[in-house]
């Protein structure tokens, strides 16, 4: 059947090697909580097959949709059960949730043409294998981090990679909405956010060591009306869209749009601008009353918008020069009793995870918020490899495992200079196939912490949805099998029956139009070289097997 993910079981009915046909007269028969999932279908699939689906009962040509109590004991809420034999399409879930990952495991049993948004052969006959597949997620947090502050990406490219998300059983969007290279939600309360912070005069192409600019204005922003609708779209295709408003790092644009947020006795806070390049900037916020009440309005109107429980303020990457210069920031540190700088983060990070705790949200931040000590209920993002995970589960917190060196989808897919602005370590389809979430140091009650994985996506080099397909495909299909399917040791998976699957993917991933790295490499118009010819010019290539950290 060749489907991504794979199911944990699957098997034929008696009658093997049948199918069930679909028709103009099937109906989808909606039991009480799936209407959301019928829904999904008729706009769906079918569109792609041109068939009604239309709601019904009863009758020999059906799709039956419910919420079983069986099916959740035994798979969970998340988990599903498919059977199809001589007398209907059964789709049970243990929630909604279960449902819809159902529904997308029955769209690929119609095969790739189910992808595409048109009929293309009306005359075509439409059925599925009778089987009965019965499967659940290994992980309840299963992710992808879109950055779409360094490259915005428009409303509409976000809606699409919801679709995409979903076709994969990926159920956590991370929104990167801000950082030193543009401000992307709308504040009412702090309008200048956007009007300023949104828009950059130019952009560093490729690396940051490349001498290579694009010469134009390069921003946007979702308006809060816009991210109603992504935050919606979403949660009818059950993804929890996860936003991060970085802090007290990674905060450049905040402070060219609100320079009294900087750290005004250091620098000339009023000369900075959206930064144009890419790296660590050292202007973060300063450690002031003003500060985390300007904060809290950001944060207050960013909950009215996003639902999840979880809400990321970054923390990573710091830089700490400037609170050591600053007589303000020494004053906070003396009069607050603390032993240095990091321990001043610690309280920046501690302050808004009460404030988030006593909303009833919980904080969740990159590892660096370990330093200096993290409040209880905080999670932790380990993104500089295993160990902030592991240090953080061993101490209690949950952690979604994303370590650079195995799930940084900007990372060059293949050695060679063909490769578009190669950056980072090569880290292949097989290789991210054989990432273990788990590590191995931790005790099966620490192993509890880990929520799930996620699979980060910055785009300092990638300009546009192009680049963004290519870097993301098909490395996010590997990804979202070792996510939901309970695989074995890296070593022991069986990649070449991965990638015998992946060849009738492949042309799924092509119905819906997705600009994917071929396996062969790629295509004349992928590569971009640089003005001399070498590709690597405009990247920052790591040679070798990346550290396992």
């Amino acid at each position: 059947m060749d489907l991504i993910p794979d199911p944990l079981r699957a098997w034929p009915v008696l009658r093997a090697g049948g199918s069930y046909a679909l028709d103009e007269e099937t109906v989808v028969e909606a039991g009480p909580g799936t209407e959301g999932v019928a829904r999904w279908l008729r706009t769906t699939v079918g569109a792609a097959t041109g068939l009604p689906l239309p709601e019904g009962a009863g009758g020999d040509n059906r799709i039956v949709l419910g919420i079983g109590p069986g099916t959740g004991r035994e798979l969970g809420p998340e988990g599903y059960r498919i059977t199809v034999d001589a007398d209907a399409v059964r789709i049970d879930g243990g929630s909604a949730a279960g449902v819809f990952w159902a529904a997308q495991t029955f769209r690929q049993l119609l095969g790739p043409d189910a992808y595409r948004r048109t009929p293309i052969d009306p005359a075509r006959e439409w059925s599925v294998p009778m089987t009965v597949i019965e499967d659940a997620p290994r992980f309840a947090w299963r992710g992808m981090m879109l950055d779409v502050a360094r490259h915005f990406m428009p409303k509409d490219g976000v809606l699409r990679y919801l679709d995409l998300l979903a076709a994969h059983k990926l159920n956590v969007f991370h929104f990167h909405l801000t950082d030193d290279q543009g401000w992307r939600v709308e504040i009412k309360r702090h309008p200048r956010l956007t009007e300023v912070g949104a828009w950059r005069p130019r952009t560093k192409w490729g690396h940051r060591a490349s001498e290579l600019w694009e010469e134009k204005p390069h921003g946007g922003f979702y308006t809060q009306d816009d991210i109603r609708e992504i935050v919606a779209y979403a949660a009818e295709r059950h993804i929890t869209v996860v936003p991060e408003i970085d802090i007290p790092g990674h905060s450049q644009a905040a402070i060219a749009a609100y320079p009294e947020l900087g750290n005004t006795d250091v620098i000339d806070t009023t000369s900075l601008t959206v930064w144009d390049t890419w790296g660590i900037t050292a202007n973060v916020l300063a450690p002031t009353d003003s500060t985390l009440r300007f904060y809290e309005d950001v944060f207050e109107e960013l909950l009215g918008l996003f639902p999840s429980t979880f809400i990321h303020i970054g923390g990573d990457e710091c830089l700490k020069d400037q609170w050591k210069e600053s007589p303000a920031a020494q004053a906070r540190i003396a009069e607050l009793g603390l032993s240095g700088e990091n321990e001043l983060q610690s309280w920046f990070i501690r302050h808004f995870g009460r404030w988030l705790t006593d909303r009833g949200r919980r904080l969740i931040g990159w590892d660096e918020i370990l330093e200096g000590g993290l409040a209880p209920g905080a999670a932790v993002s380990s993104w500089r490899g295993y160990a902030g995970g592991i240090a953080a589960a061993k101490a209690g917190h949950d952690v979604v495992m994303c370590p650079e060196q195995q799930v940084y989808l900007d990372h060059r897919q293949a050695p060679g200079e063909d490769e578009p602005m190669p950056i980072g370590y090569v880290r292949t389809l097989e290789d991210v196939y054989r990432f273990e979430p788990v590590p191995p140091q931790l005790t099966e009650e620490e192993a509890a912490r880990v929520l799930g994985t996620q699979a980060n996506v910055w785009t300092e080099v990638m300009q546009d949805r192009s680049r963004v397909d290519y870097q993301v495909f098909p490395r996010l299909a590997a990804f979202a099998e070792v996510a939901w399917s309970p695989l074995p040791a890296p070593a022991e998976r069986d990649f070449a029956d991965f990638e015998q699957r992946m060849t009738e993917h492949y042309r799924r991933l092509d119905a819906l139009g997705v600009e994917y790295r071929p396996p062969g490499g790629p295509l004349p118009w992928q590569r971009r070289p640089a003005p001399d010819g070498n590709s690597a010019g405009l990247g920052r290539p790591i040679e070798g097997a990346p550290p396992n950290v």
